[in-house]
This record gives structure tokens, C-alpha cells and sequence, in this order.
């Protein structure tokens, strides 16, 4: 690593990259547009016209209750979701240096999703699940590290601790629904496959408490550090970063978000390795991008949803999200063996 570099890793712990902050309003204008367009999609269609005068309070009683009593909660969720999935996206991406550092892939969600399922299949309430679902995320974060040793994870050493936990929770999922009846068990399906159905301002409400708390742990605390720990851990603490204390902060602060996500809308797959991912490709520039990836996170699952609602049979997000994801995961791991990286 050459001095110039570090100058201008350094250099960037300050002030706001012109094009990171145009990625993120662009990406936060073209949410904006598909939240309109959603609002006014459903069993009763109102014209975005419409949909931004009731916004603003001037629709007519029947548009005001569709529109901020039914449909807005959910576009709020969405937004919500979508940014917290992609804030602990770009953490976990950072901190192993690998764009396939995802929380799909280290096994955060599916402890998540696990001890969640663990209370549908008791038949616990919404609350319970919920926190269970931020119990399970942060456990497996614990787990990770316990397993890590002394010396911590890293890279693809990361990944594949992370794949061989989440083999493990997959496993006792399995086992639990062998072990729930039909109702419970149709109950856990849907919330496993991410579901933005019935979500009112219960489920958006705390998470934005959440992402309050958070974000500016990860943006001012956590950001500039997780840039220059890019340059690796001997670098970093060559430049005064406090390597350990870096990783441990924004390692559980992002599994919070991820936790808090699942707990709100179910596992949504993908959406924390895909929005990161195109953040820093689009910005061309280092460390997490959480502001542009906080943007591109939102649309992507405001977006998904709008999909969802436009497919001939209505379908939960997750399944959008996931053939997307999928196909995206396709593409990075060729992109990533023809780099010679895997």
C-alpha cells in the first residue's frame, strides 16, 4: 500500500464525497417515485396524483384511509427494512473485505430466522417472535466470534465459518417445522420467505428506533475506521484505528439492524448482499458507502414489493427478492472467479 493511498484513505474520514452523496439522492429520489407508485397499487388503484395530495392531506376520506392507514405503514416498513438489510450489508462486506460477506451468507439471519421460528412453532405472539428474532441474530453473531478464537475472523475464513453456522440453523429449522402442525407451520413459511403482508406502524415503528440509534454509531464511529481497516488490520492500527474494538462494535451494531429487519418483515433474502454491493460499484470509491447503499437499499425492496404486487398472483417480497438475489449471486461469484479471487 503505497503512502499517497493511505492519504487518501485517510483524507476521506472527512467531509462528503460528491458522488456517493449523488448516488444516495438519486437512489432516495427514485424511492421516493416507487413508494408513490405503490401507494396507489392495490385492489383500489389511486393516481399518483392523487396519492401525493392525500399525502399532503387534501385526498378525500376513502383516499386518506387506503392510502396513510393501510398502504403507508407497509411502504414505511419497506423503506425501513430495506435500509437497515443494506447498513449491516455494507458493514459485513467491509469487515471481511468480500463482497459475498453477506448476512444471508455468515448465518446472522438464518439465527435469526431460527429462534423466531422457534416461537411461531410454540405459538408465541408477534412481540415474542420479534424478539426472539433479534436474540437469534445476535447470538450468531456471538457464535461466530466464539468460534473465531482470540484472533478474530477474517475474509474467507469469515465466510466459511458463516456458511457452516447457517448450514447448522437450517438444520434445526427443518427440524422445527418437522415438529409444528399444519396451521404453525404455514405461519413459519411465510414469515421464512419475508413478507411485507399486514405490517402497520407496530413493525415500523421500533425500527426506526433501531436505525435512530444505530446509523450514527456506524457513520461517525464506525464509517471512517471500517475505510482504513480496508487497508488491512496492520495498516489500520498503524494509523491509530483501535482494530478490535472497531471490529466489535460494528460487527454487533450491524447484526442489530439485520436482527431488528427479520424481526419486522422476516428473513428478506439478498437485499443486504445486493444493495452494498452496487452502492460501491456505482460510487467507485472504498470502505462501506453506507449512505448510498442506505438509498439503494430502500428502493430495491420498495421495488421488489411493487413487483410483488404486480405479479398475476400476489406474492410475499422475499420470493422477489430471492430470484433477483439470486440470480445477482450468480453473477458475482463468476465475477469473482474470473478475478481469480475464489
Amino acid at each position: 500500500m503505497t503512502t499517497l493511498t493511505m492519504e487518501k484513505s485517510v483524507g476521506s474520514r472527512v467531509g462528503v464525497r460528491p458522488r456517493a452523496l449523488a448516488v444516495g439522492v438519486v437512489a432516495a429520489l427514485l424511492t421516493a417515485v416507487v413508494a408513490v407508485l405503490t401507494l396507489g397499487t392495490g385492489e383500489f388503484p389511486i393516481a399518483p396524483a392523487d396519492v401525493v395530495k392525500t399525502l399532503f392531506g387534501q385526498g378525500t376520506a376513502a383516499q386518506d384511509f387506503i392510502v396513510n392507514e393501510l398502504r403507508l405503514p407497509r411502504v414505511i416498513t419497506a423503506i425501513l427494512v430495506g435500509m437497515a438489510l443494506a447498513a449491516g450489508g455494507a458493514v459485513f462486506q467491509s469487515l471481511v473485505r468480500n463482497p459475498l460477506g453477506s448476512p444471508d451468507v455468515l448465518g446472522i439471519t438464518n439465527g435469526a430466522s431460527t429462534a423466531a421460528l422457534t416461537v411461531v412453532i410454540l405459538g408465541g405472539s408477534s412481540t415474542q417472535l420479534s424478539l426472539a428474532a433479534v436474540a437469534g441474530g445476535l447470538g450468531a453473531a456471538v457464535l461466530i466470534q466464539l468460534v473465531g478464537g482470540k484472533h478474530g475472523l477474517h475474509g474467507y475464513r469469515f465466510i466459511l465459518v458463516g456458511i457452516g453456522m447457517s448450514a447448522i440453523f437450517t438444520g434445526i429449522s427443518g427440524y422445527l417445522l418437522t415438529r409444528g402442525v399444519q396451521m404453525e407451520n404455514a405461519r413459519a413459511l411465510l414469515w421464512l420467505t419475508g413478507s411485507l403482508d399486514g405490517r402497520d406502524w407496530q413493525q415500523a415503528g421500533p425500527l426506526l428506533g433501531v436505525l435512530v440509534l444505530t446509523l450514527p454509531i456506524l457513520l461517525l464511529a464506525c464509517g471512517p475506521g471500517l475505510r482504513i481497516l480496508e487497508m488491512g488490520d496492520d495498516s489500520a492500527a498503524a494509523l491509530g484505528v483501535p482494530v478490535k474494538v472497531l471490529r466489535t462494535t460494528a460487527l454487533f451494531t450491524a447484526t442489530l439492524l439485520v436482527a431488528c429487519a427479520a424481526a419486522a418483515a422476516g428473513p428478506v433474502a439478498f437485499v443486504a448482499l445486493i444493495a452494498p454491493h452496487l452502492a460501491k460499484k456505482i460510487t467507485r470509491a472504498p470502505g462501506p458507502n453506507l449512505v448510498p447503499a442506505l438509498a439503494v437499499g430502500a428502493l430495491l425492496l420498495v421495488g421488489a414489493d411493487w413487483i410483488a404486487q404486480h405479479t398475476p398472483r400476489v406474492l410475499p417480497v422475499g420470493v422477489v427478492t430471492g430470484a433477483i438475489g439470486g440470480a445477482y449471486l450468480v453473477w458475482l461469484l463468476t465475477m469473482e472467479r474470473r478475478a481469480g479471487r475464489i
